[in-house]
């Protein structure tokens, strides 16, 4: 603390956190891979996102006493390290459900754009992939879940080897490695070759709950498989020859949404002041933006990619891993800070002029709004 102020460290990728925490403090913004031990030696607080390895290497000898994590994981935080020294945690879970839901969304259209008579596995159902399985189901899509952590009434729950068999497959679990099911390498050679032709993989959840070697080995063999990676094993320096082999290849950007980042932010401060007991109105930063009207949408898939094309972001990777000079790390930390904050569905209003009205009620369960001047 200085002068009798808090001093905070914070990941510059979280949006308002020098209008939400300046009147406490001095805010002090950095890269969030960069944020080292010296950095937090004098904070008080410090705020991250899921680039921050947070452990006894980075809080040894600091004064930090509140850590807050604007994400939905949390294997990036030695828990058990601040629970011994006494390390007030807080995290965002859900906070970008929303646009991590609408990732997969775009990448389904994209590689299977009849995925709403296809059968979609959801391995992991909690905040993200427990979302994803109820607003598929309630648009008409056959969903299956597997998750042994949870109960099987949350949904319609099959095996491991079912979901294998399923047209489309999207993995939303944390990353473990101990317990009675490890998810570290859960999509490994064997499991990889007994996905049928055709199958879509989608992983918005962890990388390395696919083995990226095994997954390289698949497709250059010539396996019929389409897939999407938003997450890979040792970022940032992902394997460029994996990049080259996947359907859709992007830079851990799938919960990127401008709407998902406040809510991170503001998540993480609601922890704050109710660790130190007191309220704040900040209501004045966080309103939405207007919303933009799409127009000339006949169907849920012209909605979703004019709303949000996923080939857009993998482009913009691909392009600049050829063209630049930098490392592969380099770059795909750039194409993350960089990046241009997208909207959600809920920021879009549709016309309803080429819709039909089962259309409309699927749009607005997908979370879109409909103009109601036509």
């Amino acid at each position: 603390m200085t002068n009798g102020e808090l001093v905070i460290v914070a990941d510059e990728d979280m949006p308002l956190v020098h209008d939400l925490f300046g009147p406490f403090g001095k805010v002090i913004l950095l890269p969030g891979r960069e944020i080292c031990s010296g950095h937090v030696k004098d904070a008080d607080l410090l705020l991250v996102r899921s680039v921050t390895q947070v452990n006894e290497r980075l809080l040894k000898g600091s004064n930090v006493k509140f850590i807050g994590s604007a994400t939905i994981g949390i294997d990036h935080v030695d828990r058990g390290y601040l629970s011994a020294h006494g390390i007030h945690f807080t995290a965002a879970p859900g906070c970008n459900a929303n646009a991590v839901i609408e990732y997969v969304l775009s990448s389904m259209c994209r590689l299977q754009p009849d995925w709403r008579n296809k059968t979609v596995g959801i391995v992991g159902c909690g905040n993200v992939g427990g979302r994803l399985y109820h607003l598929l189901s309630s648009i008409g899509v056959s969903c299956y879940g597997y998750d042994p952590y949870l109960l099987s009434t949350d949904f319609r729950s099959t095996t491991f080897e079912k979901i294998l068999a399923c047209d489309i497959i999207c993995l939303h679990t944390p990353l473990t490695t101990q317990g009675p099911y490890p998810t570290y390498h859960l999509f490994n050679h064997r499991v990889l070759n007994c996905l049928r032709p055709g199958t879509v993989l989608i992983n918005a959840g962890r990388g390395d709950v696919i083995d990226n070697s095994a997954l390289l080995k698949q497709l250059s063999s010539g396996a019929d498989l389409s897939v999407a990676l938003d997450v890979w094993s040792s970022e940032p320096d992902i394997d460029r020859q994996l990049m080259e082999r996947v359907s859709i290849a992007t830079p851990h950007i799938a919960g990127h949404s401008l709407e998902g980042k406040v809510r991170g932010s503001t998540m993480v401060f609601d922890a704050f002041l109710r660790w130190i007991n007191q309220d704040h109105d900040y209501s004045a930063f966080t309103e939405p933006k207007p919303a933009d009207m799409v127009a000339d949408v006949s169907n849920i898939n012209d909605a979703i990619l004019a709303c949000y094309d996923v080939c857009e972001d993998d482009k913009r990777m691909r392009d600049l891993m050829l063209s630049s000079t930098e490392s592969t790390g380099m770059v795909f930390d750039r194409l993350r800070r960089e990046y241009q904050l997208r909207r959600e569905f809920g920021a879009t209003i549709l016309s309803r002029q080429k819709l039909e009205s089962c259309e409309v009620t699927n749009l607005m369960r997908l979370g879109f709004r409909l103009d109601d001047t036509h």
